[in-house]
């Protein structure tokens, strides 16, 4: 009773925050049983297909018990002193036989039309970037004209405070980073995920991406983030003993915001990171004011 109290308790500050604030942002929350809500088309296709295949799965899993538990009782030794000695029931065996060959072609449709749809942008990439992974950290690369490179890990506690990240509910404990990828609204995004020692993984929920990240090798990826906000990922593969200290932490912003960062940051990382923060902190203001 106590953990469910927990966890109203907890699924109503959500929502309660989600409500009052004015940007989008998306983390993992306790209690947590489905997907995030999707920034992307990609991750909104994922989210649709999990729950039509839950309308295959349930009712064969239920179908299954219910067939073993009228097994059990109906043949049961006392019941039945003299096993049936049947070998084949021809009925039945097209039965399952066909049965599971129409169930697969249901599903394996829209999986293959989703997997599809996950290595096909809708348009060329507007923006490419490079990710690389570090024990236990990553590298992030801008590649255009004037390239901007810079190292993103884990924020420290004691460096909350002059990062200016002290909230812990825009930034939490374990995926809070010192400096967070900046991308546009609206902008189909390419990264390459690649590793300098061992391999990591690079994956993002609520963007519905995830991609090994291999030393020596490059995969591709992409994702159009369609609201704004900070979003945050880790890296999912065991790849040493801080791997739950690698987090992903990806801010989306409007393409002025992005656009001034950008010629600040190439200059000073930290001064633009600042200057964007207090930025969006008083967009939030002047939002929750007109609420």
């Amino acid at each position: 009773m106590k953990a469910m109290k927990k966890f109203l308790a907890s699924a109503g500050a959500a929502a309660v925050s989600f409500v009052s604030s004015a940007v989008f942002a998306q983390q993992p929350e306790p209690w947590q049983t489905r997907f995030q809500p999707a920034a992307t088309d990609i991750m909104r296709q994922t989210t649709w297909f999990e729950q039509y295949t839950l309308w295959f799965i349930v009712p064969i899993t239920l179908l299954v018990l219910v067939l073993l538990a009228y097994c059990i009782w109906k043949f049961r030794e006392s019941a039945n002193p003299t096993p049936s000695r049947t070998s084949h029931n021809t009925l039945i065996e097209v039965i399952w036989t066909v049965g599971p060959v129409i169930i697969l072609l249901f599903i394996a449709v829209p999986s293959f039309q989703l997997l599809t749809a996950q290595y096909t942008p809708p348009e060329d990439p507007a923006l490419t970037l490079k990710a690389t992974g570090n024990q236990w950290n990553w590298d992030y690369e801008y590649q255009i004209e004037e390239p901007l490179s810079f190292n993103s890990a884990l924020l420290p506690d004691a460096d909350r405070a002059a990062a200016g990240k002290e909230d812990r509910a825009a930034y939490p404990r374990l995926l809070a980073v010192d400096n967070e990828v900046v991308v546009p609204v609206n902008t189909t995004v390419r990264v390459l995920v690649t590793a300098s020692d061992v391999m990591h993984a690079f994956a993002m929920p609520a963007f519905g991406i995830k991609t090994d990240a291999v030393p020596g090798r490059i995969n591709e990826i992409w994702f159009k983030a369609e609201k704004e906000g900070l979003y945050y990922g880790q890296c999912s593969e065991l790849c040493g003993k801080d791997h739950a200290f690698m987090p992903i932490a990806i801010r989306v912003v409007t393409d002025e915001q992005y656009n001034t960062w950008l010629t600040a940051a190439k200059a000073d990382l930290a001064g633009a990171n600042r200057a964007l923060m207090a930025a969006l902190d008083g967009a939030n203001k002047v939002a929750s004011a007109g609420n």
